[in-house]
Formats: structure tokens, C-alpha cells, sequence
């Protein structure tokens, strides 16, 4: 790997912890450098001083939900076409139907595993 490489960065933003710690050691074995936060507004403000390649985000989260902090995120120029994947455990068709008008790229209803991740990161790569 050449010196002007630089590995890929990750957000994981779910509002429990376990599922931050998972996604997040995930995330990392598939070779990302990871950072988390437990709702939108703390993800918004990490994404306004750092630019990600990727962010997993949660829907139902206290402060400000996922929707709008994708909807709030894509509003940057330079969030327009990076990769947001849902990762929830809603399922409805409505749930979806909204995810993707808020912007997401990918929605997945947990759990996800190893394998679910790497099919994820293959898609938006």
C-alpha cells in the first residue's frame, strides 16, 4: 500500500453502545478506521469537522433521529453522494419508503453480521 493511501473512515451512529462497539469492530475488519456517535446531532457535528467514506446509522435515537440527520447531512455538498446505510430494526415498508427519501443509501434491518457487511461495503463500493 503506498504512503498517499489513506485508510477509510467510518461513523457508526446508534444510541446503544453494543451496537456501536459491534458495528464499529465490524467495520474494522474490513479494514475502516471507525468513529461512533449516540444520535444525529453528535454525528452531524462529526461529519462538519471530518469528512467519512461511510456512515451506519440508526433511526430511532434520542436528541435527533437518523432521518433528519441524514436529511440535515445531505444537505452538505460534500455528503451528497457519500454511502449512509440505515441499520434498524424497523421494517415497514413506510420505514423504508422514508429512510430512502431522507437519503440513505442502503437500508438494512438488523441484525447484520460479518457477511451482511461485506456484501454492504461490496455494494457501495
Amino acid at each position: 500500500m503506498s504512503s498517499s493511501k489513506r485508510k477509510k473512515q467510518a461513523l457508526v451512529v446508534d444510541d446503544s453502545l453494543t451496537i456501536r462497539i459491534y458495528h464499529s469492530s465490524l467495520l474494522r475488519s474490513f479494514g475502516f478506521d471507525v468513529d461512533m456517535a449516540e444520535n444525529g446531532m453528535e454525528a452531524l457535528e462529526k461529519c462538519l469537522k471530518k469528512q467519512y467514506d461511510l456512515i451506519l446509522s440508526d433511526i430511532n435515537m434520542p436528541v435527533m433521529d437518523g432521518y433528519e440527520f441524514v436529511k440535515k447531512l445531505r444537505s452538505y455538498e460534500n455528503y451528497k453522494l457519500t454511502p449512509i446505510v440505515f441499520v434498524t430494526t424497523l421494517n415497514s415498508e413506510t420505514d423504508r419508503k422514508k429512510g430512502f427519501l431522507a437519503g440513505a443509501t442502503l437500508y438494512i434491518v438488523k441484525p447484520i453480521d460479518q457477511e451482511v457487511m461485506k456484501n454492504i461495503i461490496e455494494s457501495i463500493s
